[in-house]
């Protein structure tokens, strides 16, 4: 919990594993309600996505897609006489076609496999990575830190990704993100990302007799490939240059997917369907804000939104400037610490007319809650750490009857659920909004 109050931002309205999927989602047993339910809903889920899919397709697909799905139909159609049936049979053949192509990538926050994740998600997992080395970079006592250059544009990186890797015979498909193609992208990258850093020493004489002294200022210079760069680096073909240009003809749709508030990982929905069923609508709304961001916002000390939906301010190199961490000073991806993460969520749910902890951080929070017990406690409600150092929010309780909690976690460095005592919250308190 950084000390001050930093900048929450503009008011502003938003756009829309350790290993594998355990990098987001700490391990925990399903709920006992979810566990009967899930085969039956994942069934329904896959027969309403395939049907989903058509109705997506001119929305979401490049307009060369469209084209060709248009062409191929108006041509079998007049072939045959254009059955209902049959038509339906060749559109979803052709979208197969298409999932299976580059432009699959536009289907990837619809994950079918069980360690699949969404696009925010793996983007959040290379910004972990990438914060990294940054981190290790800026490691050492220096007067300053400059940054010189940003990252490539993710819209591209994405277009590339889904080019390099479907767009060649041999190649595979990027409709589903698995470790294996999460790693892939990783791979492009840093293909497209070069970092470079260098120390400045600056000798200062002393004034009136006094010592001098030298300054050292570590220069840090990033230096983004573009994608038309990335034509030659990879040998494109014909076909896959003409790929990558229909997909860069929709950054909009490619943004998009970054963005994604989308829910995908079967543990947190999972979660959410185990929710009591008469549950207070606020509070339902509290808790499915909350995992919308599992997996996909790093921990920025002192970060905070007043945004509806995505910020894009998430996930942009960016100086910490709170006081009282470690990182302070340091260049990382922006995103949101503890309290950030709860008073996001408050305003997200109100509309925009509620702040949690009107500006302050998680001591704020935790004054402006009345106490609960474990037994009483109910999603929607927050969790604290003894010393009101960290807090989150009550999301449900496990099969054993254990609270889950929600919360930005600056060890995991990402929005996480785990378990209430075993990540240490040993106070619960329930928000005025709530009483």
């Amino acid at each position: 919990m950084p000390g001050g109050k930093p900048p929450l931002g503009p008011k502003v309205q938003g756009a829309g594993t350790t290993a594998r999927r355990r990098r987001f989602i700490q391990a925990f047993p399903k709920p006992a309600q979810a566990t009967r339910q899930s085969a039956q809903r994942r069934l329904a889920q896959q027969a309403a996505r395939t049907a989903k899919g058509a109705a997506e397709l001119g929305r979401r697909v490049t307009a060369t897609a469209v084209r060709a799905v248009t062409s191929v139909v108006g041509s079998l159609v007049g072939l045959v006489g254009g059955g209902v049936v049959l038509v339906v049979l060749i559109c979803v053949v052709l979208i197969a076609a298409i999932a299976s192509s580059p432009f699959g990538i536009f289907f990837t926050n619809e994950p079918s496999a069980p360690e699949a994740v969404s696009v925010s998600q793996a983007v959040s997992a290379v910004n972990v990575e990438y914060n990294a080395k940054l981190e290790a970079l800026q490691a050492g006592d220096y007067d300053d830190i400059v940054i010189h250059g940003k990252g490539p544009d993710w819209a591209e990186v994405l277009a590339v990704f889904a080019v390099h890797t479907a767009g060649k015979d041999e190649g595979m498909d990027v409709v589903t993100l698995d470790q294996n193609r999460v790693n892939r992208l990783k791979a492009v990258f840093w293909d497209m990302t070069e970092i470079t850093s260098k120390v400045e020493t600056i000798d200062h004489p002393g004034e009136d007799d006094g010592e001098g002294w030298t300054e050292s200022i570590l220069h840090i210079t990033i230096t983004p490939k573009t994608a038309d760069d990335m034509r030659t680096v990879y040998a494109f073909t014909q076909d896959q240059n003409s790929a990558l240009t229909e997909l860069l003809s929709d950054r909009a749709a490619l943004a998009s997917l970054i963005g994604s508030l989308t829910i995908t990982s079967t543990d947190v929905l999972d979660v959410l369907h185990a929710l009591p069923a008469d549950l207070d609508q606020a509070r339902r709304e509290a808790v499915e804000t909350a995992l919308s961001l599992v997996g996909k916002v790093n921990y920025f000390w002192g970060g905070k939104s007043l945004v509806i939906g995505w910020d894009s301010r998430w996930g942009q190199l960016t100086q910490v400037w709170a006081d009282g961490s470690s990182t302070t000073g340091t260049y990382r991806p922006y995103g949101l610490d503890c309290s950030g993460f709860m008073d996001w969520i408050f305003y997200n749910i109100t509309g925009g007319e509620y702040i949690l902890g009107r500006g302050g951080g998680a001591s704020a929070q935790h004054s402006y809650c009345a106490p609960v017990s474990q037994a009483e406690a109910q999603p929607g409600d927050l969790a604290f750490y003894p010393d009101d150092s960290h807090v989150g929010i009550v999301v449900g309780r496990r099969e054993d009857g254990k609270l889950l909690v929600c919360h930005c976690s600056s060890g995991q460095n990402n929005v996480v659920v785990t378990e209430f005592a075993a990540s240490g919250f040993t106070n619960l308190g329930r928000p005025d909004i709530f009483r």
